[in-house]
Formats: structure tokens, sequence, C-alpha cells
């Protein structure tokens, strides 16, 4: 529109039925827009509000084994990192040594190769192994970003709702057809005959 006096310009928005909104106050002269100002401020809030629904923070979970873990508890603990990483958090693996197990580093950073080897489908090493007293810690990060795997466990989830409800419509519809077959089916009752034995007058 150019440069106009503010006279002209409030009677514009006023013709308009607009606000009369300054966007740049230390420009010279100061520019200024006609707006729903209303409405600009519910678009922004609404879009401040979806930005922060759409933020996810990375959590970092952790996981302690011992070096001589047996098969059991390894297949459980190697579940529980399964579990996070497919959620999209980060997970830090801590070796505990004990005793004379501290001289024998070589145990824990072996058994961390093979854990991250098992996920490695699922997250990488972000942290290499390494010693930290007693212990040897680990981090691996998940290869799917938390928004990313939250949505592919939203629609695991309504993929699971849809077809329990699928079937359990499937499971009313054949009991509904079979008690109507049975109902189709079902033998006639059979008149009562007159007994030959009852005298005429009785039944009269």
């Amino acid at each position: 529109m150019g440069i106009v006096r503010i006279e002209d310009a409030l009677r514009l928005a006023a013709e308009s039925d607009l606000d009369l909104v300054e966007v740049a106050p230390t420009a010279r002269p100061p520019v200024c827009r006609l707006m729903d100002y209303g409405k600009f401020k519910y678009e922004a809030a609404q879009k401040a509000r979806e930005s922060r629904r759409n933020q996810t923070n990375t959590i970092i979970k952790e996981m302690k084994l011992r070096p001589k873990i047996d098969a059991h508890d390894y297949d459980t603990k190697k579940g529980h990192v399964v579990r996070f990483l497919k959620a999209g958090d980060k997970v830090k693996i801590t070796i505990m040594f004990r005793g004379r197990e501290q001289h024998r580093p070589e145990l824990g950073y072996r058994l961390l190769q093979r854990l991250a080897a098992d996920v490695e489908d699922l997250g990488f090493i972000e942290s290499n192994a390494r010693q930290d007293g007693r212990n040897m810690t680990m981090v691996l990060g998940p290869l799917k970003k938390k928004s990313e795997a939250q949505a592919e466990v939203k629609a695991e989830k309504a993929k699971v709702t849809a077809e329990r409800t699928a079937q359990k419509e499937a499971d009313e519809a054949f009991e509904k057809a079979h008690r109507e077959q049975a109902h189709e089916t079902a033998t006639p009752k059979k008149p009562r005959r007159r007994s030959e034995n009852l005298d005429p007058d009785m039944e009269a």
C-alpha cells in the first residue's frame, strides 16, 4: 500500500473491519499490517500447541548386567533393551564387576559387543564401551526417531483394535446365523392324538 498517514491507515482498517497491527516498530517509517488480530493470535497459539505436541524428549534408559550372566537372564535383559529401542529411547548398558571380575574387563567388553550385535537391527553403538571404576558402560541409540517409534506403536495399537473388533463382529454374526438355522430346523411338535381308551362322554 505504501506510505500513508496514520489517520488514513486507521480509517482503512475500520472500513475493512480489520486491525492495524504494527509489525516492525523500529523501521523508519514503522511498518504496519491490516489483519484480523484475534484470528492471528488464535492460529499462532494453535501452531505453538501443535509444535509442542510433536516435540519428543529422548529418554535414556539403563540396563545393568553382570559379566557372568546366565542365558535366561541375558534374554530377559535383552528383551527390555529391544523394547526401549523400539520406543525410540537410548539405552545405557552397565556391566557391574565384583571382586576378581574387575581384573577381567574383556568379559564385560565381549558381553557388550554381543548385546550390540543382537539388537543391531534396532539400535547402534552411540558411545563405545569404556571402563568407569568397577563398571563398564556403553550407550545404544535407536535407529528410529522417537516420533517415528511412537507413530508405529500407535498404528500397531489401532491395527490390533481393528482386528479385535472385526473378530468380535464375525463371532456375533456366526452365533446369530447358528441360532437362526437351529430355529428353522427345529422339529415341530406332533399334535396330540385322541386316546382310544378314553370314554367319549368324558372328552365331550
